[in-house]
């Protein structure tokens, strides 16, 4: 009888197409996602080898990161988004590779129509030119961001090499606390392992808390696996995952469905398969959590103070150092009470319609403070479509937050969503680093959706637990 074996290993030797000499692994990508910024460059270099796109039919493109989401009509104001709009319609009419832009009503932001339009799929290899492609894992594929260059390669080739990582198991024991929700709990890993933490690891999380998140949730767990220093975060496939892909429009359908949910069953991991390192947290004690510095490791629950100095790692403190004055923030500060400037819900971490309900929660308890610009940014088409039938963009107007069109707006700031000067962004997003939100000074606090809201109502960082 064979060792019981995890969906990573699986899911490797499956799509492995064969060993090269340095090590690598060539590997056959089952689903390749473009957007308009890594893949112009992608598509000159195969036209300047005289290379056609080899399986098309595994390659779809959205337009999200540099769209504006207050008018959407073309030609957009800005001329080099438009120049890249433009350079993605051509090349995807020239080889015939569907694109979800405005006018297909599926447009949305790269990580969140995948997963709605059922094209992410189990047991999958999955890449995109974005780092946040770890998101995708929460269906148990193996997905992870690549650069322009391996754009090109999966397009003329659909395979990559790639070096084998090691399997890291995250178990999430007991049970989360009120107002605490996925967005924590991976704030808290990354808190407890260090952004450096995962190199050279695929994280696969497990454990009741995972088991019990809804597949949104999940995604965005292991969105973040990538600000962990992971290559590759999952779940594996269960009875959540087969609910929630069911009937969509890319998933299989009638004896299709029944067969591919027999193998996504069988590739899961196996009781006692084998990892490299294995952690284990308490769901219980992870609070609500915001960063206060600039990166996703600084961070503290918010009933909790900065740290001191005298409980920083030596190898941290310059680090620390560099935050704390960044920030304006000193060490033993309390984060709750900071004042928010500006409040941003969206992007592929939270974007999906389950963080606009938890967040229009908080809205109707109350109105946005007075000097608080806000921006609630659907992460598709489908989700706006879906909010605004629940009338969820009335609940947040009502409260005086900004409802938005679909795209990555503040995540990244590569469109006119963008913070001014010294700002304090309260934000759904994934990274606080010096200048992602766009203001090279502009400063940021992540934290969940429903956080946010909290923050947008009160002017300030504010423990959600008190308004629920």
């Amino acid at each position: 009888m064979s060792p019981p074996r995890s969906l990573f290993d699986k899911v490797w030797e499956a799509h492995t197409v064969r060993e090269l000499p340095d090590g690598q692994t060539q590997l056959f990508i089952g689903l390749h996602l473009i957007h308009e910024v890594t893949s112009p460059q992608a598509f000159a270099m195969i036209r300047e080898m005289e290379l056609p796109v080899r399986v098309p039919g595994r390659t779809f493109a959205t337009v999200d990161h540099i769209i504006p989401t207050d008018s959407q009509l073309r030609p957009l104001t800005d001329d080099l988004a438009e120049q890249m709009m433009v350079a993605l319609e051509t090349n995807c009419r020239k080889h015939e590779i569907p694109l979800f832009d405005p006018a297909s009503g599926r447009q949305g932001v790269v990580h969140v129509i995948g997963p709605e339009l059922g094209l992410t799929q189990p047991a999958m290899t999955v890449a995109c030119g974005d780092s946040h492609t770890s998101t995708h894992g929460a269906f148990g594929a193996i997905a992870f961001g690549i650069g322009t260059s391996q754009v090109r390669d999966v397009l003329a080739t659909q395979c990559l090499a790639m070096a084998k990582p090691e399997l890291r198991r995250i178990e999430v024991t007991g049970k989360l606390g009120g107002g605490v929700y996925a967005k924590d709990v991976i704030l808290h890993i990354i808190r407890r392992l260090g952004v450096k933490g995962g190199v050279g690891y695929a994280y696969e999380y497990a454990g009741p808390v995972v088991e019990a998140m809804a597949l949104e949730e999940r995604l965005t767990l292991c969105n973040m696996s990538i600000e962990g220093g992971a290559r590759v975060g999952y779940v594996s496939p269960d009875e959540t995952t087969f609910a929630y892909l069911k009937g969509r429009e890319f998933s299989p359908k009638g004896e299709d469905w029944d067969r591919a949910v027999a193998w996504w069953r069988s590739m899961a991991s196996e009781e006692g398969a084998a990892v490299d390192d294995r952690v284990e947290f308490d769901g219980a004690e992870i609070p609500p959590t915001v960063t206060w510095g600039i990166h996703p490791g600084q961070a503290a629950g918010v009933d909790e103070p900065i740290p001191q100095l005298s409980e920083i790692a030596d190898d941290d403190r310059p680090a620390f150092a560099e935050a704390l004055d960044f920030m304006g923030f000193k060490p033993g500060q309390p984060i709750a009470g900071t004042k928010v400037d500006v409040a941003f819900i969206g992007s592929c971490t939270n974007g999906r319609i389950s963080d606009f309900r938890e967040a229009a929660r908080v809205a109707r308890t109350g109105k946005v403070a007075p000097g608080v610009r806000t921006l609630v940014v659907p992460g598709s088409q489908e989700v706006a479509r879906q909010a605004e039938a629940e009338g969820l963009d009335e609940v947040f107007r009502a409260a005086g937050f900004d409802w938005r069109e679909p795209g990555c707006s503040m995540c990244l700031a590569m469109n006119p969503d963008k913070l001014v000067g010294r700002e304090v962004c309260a934000s759904s997003s994934n990274r606080n680093f010096k200048g992602r939100q766009g203001s090279p000074t502009g400063r940021t606090l992540l934290m969940s959706p429903a956080m946010v809201a909290a923050a947008a109502l009160r002017g300030e960082v504010t423990d959600l637990r008190e308004i629920l």
